[in-house]
């Protein structure tokens, strides 16, 4: 099937507008006498903890309790989906300005406020270290000389052997002689690149509710991946996985930063603690003070002859992850299988560390590891361009992974037509054109999407023939009830408004590892339509018992059966086989067997380019056009599509020219949405083309594969290529801030105590 753009007749499920609604967010859920927490923060990077005075807090009018990690005893006192080491409540020491020390649990949030100011910590500070490159130097402080125990393998697998110092995780991924191939290069091309510390700023802060019922945890959280947060809790408790619940209402936004438990251990010891339901609501500085992204440092060299075939890449990079392990051995692993980009390469040899220093503990972020490393891999892409003097599409033509091939040896063929994406992109953005005072951008990635393909799913089809979907999975604001209801409505062959989904619930819903990695469309609708076609055996079966007629006389034709030349709804089919009103229940599920064997399910697509201006007295960039290139295999739902697009995008953007964490010592100086600059409604591009590429050659449902990252991983490397091409030097830090961006174009070294701007 030739690819088709958005415009053009596509054939596909009734596409419809967003049903579940973006905009509903966290539900205001009040239990009879609910008490709230307010969490006290560590005001030092790195200390002993002597004493915590809870003397006067204690003493405030409505204030329940104060709780500190010595309350803990008997209890796990840590979580953490792939190494035990994050304490609910620091543990006789600091590792981060930011840190939970207490917790004060009052009658009101008001009362909790104003009590937790009146705690005091006696600290005794101890030698810090924020750069990720200092953390690994002689004589800097090891955060953690008695690791945690290990509890699971994600980003372990590609590991280098023992982990040492302040070495969070390690990871290599390699093939072929990169010595041989550089030594016959003609041009090596060689830089350091810095990807900034970011913060995913989801509209709605992490929260939790808890409260202990006969035994059983009921937790109410903004989690994406309530059954990994039921894990940690019940290790916490030594309880049953059965005895836990976490239920998840509409989230007000992920993007990665709600993946794996957060505040919810906090919550639940308070409600342990009190024999109350205890609500922990944080604000947006402190959410800025729980999670953030990897920054990164990424030293790289490119091998190419001279008519530009690129030989080999070498890749050592070093991402500064905090103070605890959270998902950053996964994040270093994306970051070691996608920096180098689509290319074919003889040779490959990529080193990535992840580092603890004393900052906010990093996790996941949309398409996490994939921009910190493309911005090197992609702009390096354009500095043998101009450097052999070969047009900077033709050179990545030239290069690319061909459709079917592998990205990485022994793992899952490339199943994008990347050239012919490529093609599509150039057009939209004029290219080869090149307007006076404008800059073209334009970078690729693909990216090892889809997580591990492991999900269940239930649909009830219900006596009046309507139809409930079960699922595990979040919805975050990206509508995956919309298209998870929309293939549902397809596979039984009923009107979509008689479909529910019914989400995010651990004591009802079916399991579902996480909700991430782009995958819920595919491997989760993989699995309902296996929940469908069990629902329509099992209803054929009762309409051929209840009929008494034999199995060949029984034909489903989707919402119906005809049964010995009668037309049966299925709801009738369901009340003459029970006598009464009842239901049948269909199970799907898929795991890492058949056409999900290979890893990954899929390759996930980036392909962006911009037109830009700078001002060349202020320095500041306006993107004047985007253009993002969506090859998604099938569109179930366009709308959708447009949507995550659009916003994986202006994140690249924010990225690029504007967002960054920064430190001023110990003490993160930008904690507010004010000082950290998240793109606006006027930083929208005048023009934005957004296309659709459907080939159907994704393995999920109608074949599709998953949109949500991929518009965001190049997207730096995308500015980085437009700036270069505009000023004559390609920018290798990021955000390009308009002081970088003007020093950029005036050719000057930073003043001191800048940073400098290395472009050659």
């Amino acid at each position: 099937m030739e690819h088709q753009v958005v415009g053009r007749s596509v054939p596909r499920l009734d596409g419809v507008a967003k049903v579940t609604g973006a905009a509903r967010y966290a539900i205001d859920l009040t239990l009879p006498g609910m008490l709230h927490a307010c969490a006290v923060r560590s005001q030092r990077a790195h200390a002993l903890i002597r004493r915590i005075h809870v003397e006067l807090a204690a003493a405030v009018d409505g204030v329940v309790r104060v709780v500190t990690a010595n309350d803990l005893g008997g209890l796990v006192p840590y979580f953490g989906h792939v190494v035990l080491d994050h304490p609910i409540l620091a543990m006789g020491h600091t590792l981060y300005q930011g840190e939970p020390v207490a917790l004060v649990v009052a009658e009101s949030p008001a009362a909790a406020s104003a009590a937790a100011a009146l705690v005091e910590v006696d600290y005794q500070e101890l030698p810090a270290v924020i750069d990720a490159e200092q953390a690994l130097g002689p004589g800097a402080p090891v955060l953690h000389p008695h690791r945690g125990a290990r509890v699971g393998d994600e980003g372990f697998e590609g590991g280098a052997g023992e982990l040492e110092g302040n070495v969070c995780a390690a990871c290599e991924v390699g093939w072929g002689d990169v010595e041989a191939a550089f030594a016959r290069s003609d041009l090596v091309v060689e830089g350091e690149y810095r990807y900034p510390m970011l913060y995913g700023y989801a509209m709605e802060p992490y929260n939790a509710l808890a409260r202990f019922d006969q035994g059983e945890l009921v937790v109410y959280s903004s989690a994406q991946h309530p059954y990994q947060v039921r894990r940690d809790l019940a290790r916490i408790f030594g309880l049953p996985l059965s005895r836990v619940r976490v239920v998840v209402p509409y989230v007000g936004g992920g993007y990665g930063t709600k993946s794996y438990t957060k505040v919810e251990p906090m919550a639940a010891v308070a409600a342990w603690l009190t024999g109350r339901p205890v609500k922990l609501a944080l604000s947006v500085e402190e959410a800025i003070l729980t999670t953030r992204s990897d920054g990164a440092v990424v030293r790289a060299r490119s091998a190419f002859t001279a008519e530009g075939r690129l030989l080999a890449r070498d890749f050592d990079i070093v991402l500064n992850s905090g103070a605890y392990t959270d998902n950053s051995p996964q994040v270093a692993q994306k970051a070691a299988n996608r920096c180098f980009g689509p290319y074919a390469l003889e040779a490959l040899r990529v080193r990535v560390r992840a580092v603890f220093t004393n900052t906010v503990p990093a996790s996941s972020l949309r398409g996490f590891g994939a921009p910190q490393g493309t911005l090197a891999g992609e702009t390096q892409m354009d500095e043998a361009a101009a450097r052999l003097g070969i047009d900077p599409v033709a050179l990545r033509q030239r290069n690319l992974v061909p459709r079917g091939d592998p990205v990485i040896p022994g793992k899952r063929g490339l199943d994008a037509d990347l050239a012919a994406d490529l093609d599509l992109l150039a057009e939209s953005l004029g290219w080869p054109a090149r307007p006076s005072g404008k800059g073209i951008g334009f970078a690729l990635t693909a990216s090892d999407a889809g997580a591990f393909p492991v999900s269940t799913a239930m649909v009830r089809l219900h006596a009046d023939g309507s139809a409930s979907v079960l699922t595990g999975a979040t919805e975050l604001g990206q509508g995956s009830q919309t298209v998870l209801a929309q293939i549902a409505a397809e596979e039984l062959g009923i009107p979509l408004p008689t479909v529910t989904v019914v989400a995010g619930d651990t004591g009802v819903t079916p399991y579902e590892r996480t909700t991430g990695a782009s995958r819920t469309t595919t491997i989760v609708g993989r699995a309902l339509q296996e929940a469908c076609r069990d629902a329509r055996r099992r209803l054929r079966d009762l309409a051929v018992s209840a009929l008494g007629l034999p199995p060949d006389a029984v034909e489903d034709v989707g919402g119906a059966l005809l049964a010995g030349g009668q037309r049966i709804s299925y709801g009738d089919a369901i009340q003459r086989w029970f006598g009464a009103e009842g239901e049948v229940v269909g199970v799907g599920a898929v795991r890492r067997a058949g056409d999900l064997a290979r890893l990954p399910p899929f390759w996930e697509i980036g392909c962006c380019g911009v037109v830009v201006a700078l001002d060349p007295e202020t320095g500041v960039v306006t993107v004047e056009q985007l253009t993002t290139v969506g090859d998604v295999g099938f569109a179930i739902n366009p709308a959708l599509v447009h949507g995550q697009d659009a916003g994986a995008a202006m994140m690249g953007l924010g990225a690029a020219l504007r967002e960054e964490l920064v430190y001023a010592g110990e003490v993160l100086a930008n904690p507010n949405v004010v000082d950290y600059r998240v793109p606006r409604f006027s930083d929208l591009p005048a023009r934005i083309d957004q296309l659709l590429v459907e080939r159907r050659d994704g393995i999920g449902p109608y074949g599709a594969k998953g949109a949500g990252e991929g518009a965001l991983n190049p997207m730096a490397a995308a500015v980085a290529g437009a700036l270069g091409r505009l000023t004559g030097r390609f920018p290798h830090r990021f955000p390009l801030t308009p002081e970088r961006a003007w020093r950029l174009l005036a050719d000057l070294v930073p003043a001191p105590g800048h940073d400098r701007t290395d472009t050659r």
